[in-house]
C-alpha cells in the first residue's frame, strides 16, 4: 500500500488500533525490543523470555483506548518494572471493595493522565475510568475525586514535562494523527472529565 492509499485509509478510519502498534514499533521496537499487540482478552505486559525475543504489551481486543492506556503504563514503567509480568503491579478485577479501589486509583492516576495526553495527540476522546461500576453505581464511590487526581497529574506534567518515553510517543502520535500541538499548550479541565465519566 502506497503512502497516498495509507493516507486515505487513515482519513476514513482514523482510530484503528493497528496505527498505534505501528507508531509504538517505530518509537520503541528496536531500542527497547518491545511490541504493542492487540487481540488479548485482558491487557497484560509480558517481558521477553530470553535474548533476541520481544517483550509484548498486550491490549484488549482491537480497542483503541486500551492500546493507548497500556502504552501509557509502559511509558511510565521503569527498567526494573519492565522486567516483571504486568510491571509487577497488583490487580484485582472489577468488584473491588472500597480499600482496594483506592489502591487501584493510586496506581492508575499517572497512566490515565498520560492516556489523556495520548488521546489528545490522536484527537480521540478520553474517558477517565474507575473500572468499578459496582461501587460507582451503588453510590458509595465518588469517581470525581479520582478524576480530579488525574487532572492534577496532567497539569503537573505540563509544568514538569512528560516522562522521556512518553514525550517521544506523544510527539510521534501528533505526527501520525496530524495534531502537532506541544504538550505544554494542551488544555485540561475538569469539565471535560465530567463529560466523559457521565457517558
Amino acid at each position: 500500500m502506497g503512502s497516498a492509499e495509507r493516507a486515505l485509509v487513515n482519513a476514513q478510519e482514523p482510530f484503528v488500533s493497528e496505527r498505534l502498534e505501528r507508531v509504538f514499533s517505530r518509537c520503541f521496537g528496536r531500542d527497547y525490543n518491545t511490541r504493542l499487540c492487540g487481540g488479548a482478552d485482558e491487557p497484560i505486559y509480558q517481558p521477553a523470555a530470553g535474548d533476541g525475543e520481544y517483550s509484548k504489551l498486550y491490549y484488549r481486543q482491537d480497542y483503541f483506548a486500551s492500546a493507548l492506556h497500556e502504552s501509557a503504563h509502559w511509558c511510565i514503567a521503569g527498567a526494573l518494572r519492565r522486567r516483571e509480568v504486568d510491571f509487577g503491579y497488583w490487580y484485582a478485577p472489577e468488584g473491588r471493595n472500597a480499600a482496594q479501589q483506592l489502591a487501584f486509583e493510586a496506581v492508575e492516576r499517572k497512566p490515565q493522565a498520560l492516556e489523556w495526553y495520548f488521546s489528545k495527540a490522536c484527537n480521540y476522546r478520553f474517558q477517565v475510568s474507575a473500572d468499578n461500576l459496582e461501587l460507582t453505581n451503588a453510590g458509595v464511590h465518588d469517581v470525581t475525586v479520582f478524576a480530579q487526581a488525574v487532572l492534577e497529574q496532567a497539569l503537573s506534567w505540563q509544568q514538569e514535562g512528560l516522562p522521556a518515553r512518553a514525550e517521544v510517543f506523544y510527539r510521534a502520535l501528533c505526527a501520525e494523527f496530524g495534531t502537532c500541538v506541544p504538550a505544554g499548550q494542551l488544555h485540561f479541565d475538569m469539565a471535560a472529565l465530567r463529560c466523559a465519566t457521565a457517558s
